[in-house]
């Protein structure tokens, strides 16, 4: 069984965890939420993370952010 002062500090070393991924995530949401050009290159490096992205907009009610990067992005190419 753990002592109590090691078990206090695992549990701060969770919270403290918990916290950096939630400020991660936000500051991942802020930045592709903000800029287009960011939403290019995760397309390119994780499109997966940018399809959660779209799908929790499209969840949320915010409709029309895919539509209009691809319409960016493909004019881009011709």
């Amino acid at each position: 069984m753990l002592s109590k002062p090691l078990a206090n500090k695992l549990m701060k070393g969770v919270i403290a965890l918990e916290l950096l991924g939630v400020l991660g995530a936000y500051s991942l949401f802020h930045t592709m939420n903000t800029s287009q050009e960011f939403r290019s290159t995760m397309n390119r490096r994780f499109p997966s993370v940018l399809e959660v992205y779209y799908k929790s907009n499209e969840w949320a009610g915010v409709y029309g952010i895919r539509e209009r990067d691809h319409e960016a992005w493909s004019s881009r190419q011709d």
